[in-house]
């Protein structure tokens, strides 16, 4: 199988070196190098890809922000100089943590690794019966708290909030906590009624009741809107056309 590759940093030097380990590969095919975040997203809009080589330190945006905004994401293979981040990168499931200068031998370790996760997740998909349903067609969820799986219906959730390893989900009648990511409980939510705001939290859109200025109100609750989400929640308001 062919990868589909993109590569993002703002140092050119480090672009050059990975589009050339990837020319020796004939398994790898990169896509695109990009300098920004932002001209990531834009690629990853447009293109299929499968393995994102992604720098940890860039201005405007780092790598891990980037992929807490990102709803569905490639593989990753972190590229930083800067092991201190190491932790962090694994806390986000990437493949691997390359560090510069990154030598062939470990660019060669860490694409084997993603080359391997992938024709697993193909073999899966080939023996898997038919798809359950996904979240923008049914209209619940299952979750796992209080040694039990519970049932969760979109309409009663009022918003989630992230607390490191934990998630809360507060409903019209109770506080859910199970052990989840904001970025796996997005995958398990309808795009059309639910949308990341803030690093911490998520609203359903239905139940906001005001919007003030950098917060939004649902009930008595004030949630935070981040910077780093503020663009695509001015789009979703400029497409209901609130004033």
């Amino acid at each position: 199988m062919t990868i589909r590759c993109l590569a993002v940093d703002d140092e050119p030097l480090a672009l050059d070196i990975i589009e050339s380990y990837v020319s020796k590969l004939p398994f790898l095919k990169l896509v695109k190098t990009c300098s920004s975040a932002t001209e990531a997203m834009q690629v990853l809009q447009e293109e299929q890809i499968d393995l994102m080589f992604l720098d940890i330190e860039m201005p405007e945006l780092t790598g891990i922000q980037f992929l807490n905004i990102l709803k569905h994401q490639p593989l990753i293979i972190f590229t930083t100089a800067y092991p201190d981040y190491a932790l962090e990168g694994f806390n986000q499931d990437a493949v691997d943590y390359l560090l510069k200068p990154i030598p062939f031998d470990r660019f060669l370790k860490a694409v084997t690794k993603a080359q391997e996760r992938l024709q697993r997740k193909v073999g899966k998909a080939a023996e898997a019966p038919a798809a359950p349903p996904t979240a923008a067609e049914q209209d619940f969820m299952f979750v796992k708290a209080d040694y039990k799986t519970i049932r969760v219906d979109f309409r009663d959730i009022l918003w989630i909030e992230g607390l490191k390893d934990y998630i809360i989900i507060q409903t019209k009648d109770q506080k859910i906590i199970t052990l989840l990511s904001m970025n796996k409980m997005m995958e398990k939510l309808p795009d059309s009624k639910f949308l990341r705001v803030h690093r911490s939290f998520i609203v359903s859109l239905q139940k906001i009741d005001s919007i003030e200025k950098s917060r939004i109100r649902i009930g008595n609750k004030e949630i935070p809107i981040g910077e780093v989400y503020k663009d695509a929640f001015l789009k979703w308001v400029e497409e209901n056309n609130i004033q």
